[in-house]
């Protein structure tokens, strides 16, 4: 735009010596104009102080332009006046065009012209402060937004891992002290009867030539103790027993730190109430997961895994996928096959999805 308002201006100037017959301008107009478009292009590539400089040496030649020349180029003094302005924030807007009262100066360019040229300025000028640079802040404020849920997500999934981190160490806590809890009861329920059952035998031994009844009575007496014991034990087991969603989600929880060990990251989602999914299930989702992570860590290439669990109203939604090479036209194998028996063994579906990635989704009946 600087450009062609310049070259307008000139060709509307006069021509005085040989140069300006063949060329249409004078060598020392060429000059001028040279460096006055160089300052005003140059500006944008240095700093605000700098710049100031560059339009003050602009304003300057500007003003030799008008005095070797004639007051034809005048018209750019809004032009300098305007680029002066933008490097002051803050200006009121109605000063933007005070700069339209510079239409009346006296330059070979008509009237009406010169109005329109420098409302089209003023105009251009206005939208670059008051819109464009509203819009660039809104930009930076977005970008910032933008960085700040970043930083909020990374925070998240580290808590996340804490978190995952701080279920396994508690579910791990859980089953040594239930392990120690079992092992003491053992101890105080059986320790003292099967010792007592040992000395029995022993006397048993020694009377059994002696006193083949009493010996009959003692060893009957040894078996009832036995049995009873085994009904101790029974009963320890069936109430010390940990729940088999403790232990398969512990299960899920080292899978995921296994695959974190080799440089995949894993990630354990749970949606719903857990505690409504029965055994036998939790067994499939179980083995077909570690079927499933292996095949990933084995053949994807992936670099993330996750491994989602949705408790519905009736039906529990189990998938498993990664961010892989895929594997479009995949054949079963025994380890798809054995996953699909597994799932309908349960009365459930299973899909693969193969196209970007590897996922495996299982729908299992509660």
């Amino acid at each position: 735009m600087l450009v062609l308002s310049v070259c307008g201006i000139m060709a509307n100037l006069g021509v005085d010596d040989a140069y300006e017959q063949d060329a249409g301008v004078s060598v020392e107009t060429f000059l001028l104009v040279s460096v006055f478009i160089g300052l005003m292009s140059v500006k944008e590539l240095v700093g605000k102080k700098v710049r100031l400089l560059l339009m003050a040496g602009a304003a300057v030649t500007l003003m030799a332009m008008c005095v070797k020349c004639g007051n034809g180029f005048m018209i750019l003094i809004p032009l300098v006046i305007y680029e002066i302005m933008v490097q002051f924030p803050g200006i009121p807007l109605p000063v933007y065009f005070l700069p339209l009262a510079l239409a009346v100066l006296d330059s070979p360019v008509g009237i009406v012209t010169r109005i329109i040229g420098l409302s089209m300025l003023s105009i251009i000028y206005v939208q670059h402060v008051f819109i464009i640079k509203k819009y660039k802040k809104r930009m930076i404020e977005d970008t910032v937004l933008e960085q700040g849920l970043k930083r909020d997500i990374r925070e998240n999934e580290y808590a996340a891992k804490n978190e995952l981190k701080r279920n396994m160490l508690q579910a791990e806590n859980r089953i040594l002290e239930e392990r120690a809890s079992l092992s003491q009861k053992l101890h105080d329920k059986l320790g003292h009867s099967i010792n007592g059952s040992i000395y029995q035998l022993e006397g048993v031994k020694v009377l059994m030539e002696k006193d083949p009844q009493k010996s009959r009575d003692m060893l009957q007496a040894v078996i009832d103790q036995m049995r009873t014991g085994m009904d101790e034990i029974r009963g320890i087991l069936r109430k010390e027993r940990p729940e088999k969603k403790d232990l398969a989600l512990l299960e899920l929880y080292r899978l995921c730190e296994n695959c974190e060990d080799k440089g995949v990251r894993a990630e354990l989602e749970v949606e719903g109430d857990a505690a409504q999914i029965s055994n036998p299930v939790w067994e499939v989702i179980l083995d077909n997961a570690v079927e499933a992570i292996t095949n990933s860590l084995k053949y994807a290439k992936c670099r993330h895994i996750d491994i989602k669990i949705v408790v519905l109203n009736k039906m529990v939604r189990c998938s498993i996928s990664d961010d892989g090479s895929g594997c479009p036209g995949f054949e079963d194998g025994m380890g798809i096959s054995g996953m699909r028996q597994r799932v309908r063994s349960a009365n459930g579906t299973i899909d693969f999805e193969t196209e970007v990635g590897f996922k495996v989704t299982m729908l299992l009946p509660l």
